[in-house]
């Protein structure tokens, strides 16, 4: 399967017409019927009915078709992001992070790195799910990640970055917002909002909270959610420091529990390219010196 004949695939399912395409993609019809007659042979399935007033999609073609429109998206996106490449950097380093505001001080490093390696990409890549598969396939060069999850990690070297706390998100209106700190006496007779792959030390703490039988639960199918419910009024949540956006949308007020998260990040032992090693000291150093920075 050639470009070629993914293109002209695609724009008969525009058009349902052979001549027409054809006139679009500027090919004469007998070398286009040609060139869709070699895909059906080679995928083994009719794509179009002939007809007397045009073409029409089977229903095995119209599902392969819709793979083709995206599978065609992607390529092309890809192509531009290597002729950007080739066109300005020499070299790229990729960074796997669950969610934006995980890695805060992540767009000011990229600022300062590109100040001395210039021909060096940084390219953020969001994985709510998979980063660490992803990393392990060496498809990305960073990896975000809790150090308790890297323990059992072989040939990678682990970078302490911060250590982040629990936070009790609210409402701005709820006369929780208006506390310092959080006390588990604080949360009787509340609705706590669970679950959502919330790492172990945040398990720990749940659960003890919900043993009270002094305040109310439920469960929560990811942070989005959480927080959509939080903003309906629905109840509270506890969550880690580092998923705090700082936008002010909600209050976020410490939790006085013992539990933290130490955060790091991963990169493969092999790896010991000197941007690479250049970019994760600007990286430290802007956690390090962010002392009074609510993580």
């Amino acid at each position: 399967m050639t470009t070629k004949q993914i293109d002209y695939c695609i724009e008969v399912a525009r058009t349902l017409n052979f001549s027409r395409a054809a006139d679009n993609l500027f090919v004469s019809q007998p070398t286009f019927s040609y060139q869709i007659r070699l895909l059906e042979e080679e995928v083994g399935f009719t794509i179009f009915e002939r007809t007397g007033k045009g073409a029409a999609l089977t229903p095995a073609g119209s599902q392969f078709v819709s793979f083709l429109t995206t599978m065609r998206e992607d390529l092309r996106r890809a192509i531009e992001q290597g002729q950007n490449f080739s066109a300005k950097y020499q070299d790229s380093i990729s960074i796997s992070l669950m969610v934006r505001p995980a890695v805060y001080f992540l767009p000011e490093a990229m600022r300062l790195f590109a100040e001395t390696h210039q021909q060096v990409q940084v390219l953020p890549v969001f994985q709510y799910e998979g980063g660490l598969e992803s990393f392990l396939r060496n498809e990305v060069d960073i990896l975000f990640a809790l150090k308790e999850q890297t323990k059992q990690i072989p040939g990678i070297r682990v970078h302490d970055l911060f250590e982040s706390h629990i936070y009790l998100i609210a409402r701005r209106d709820d006369p929780l917002a208006e506390k310092n700190l959080i006390t588990e006496e604080d949360l009787y007779g509340q609705t706590l909002m669970v679950g959502g792959g919330s790492p172990p030390a945040l398990k720990a703490v749940q659960h003890r909270l919900i043993g009270t039988g002094k305040l109310d639960y439920f469960n929560s199918e990811d942070h989005d959610t959480t927080l959509t419910n939080v903003a309906a009024g629905r109840g509270v949540c506890l969550a880690p420091g580092f998923l705090n956006d700082h936008s002010g949308q909600f209050a976020w007020i410490p939790f006085d529990c013992g539990e933290s998260f130490s955060c790091v990040l991963c990169t493969h032992r092999e790896d010991n390219r000197s941007g690479l090693k250049a970019f994760l000291d600007i990286l430290k150093k802007l956690y390090t010196d962010a002392v009074a920075f609510p993580m």
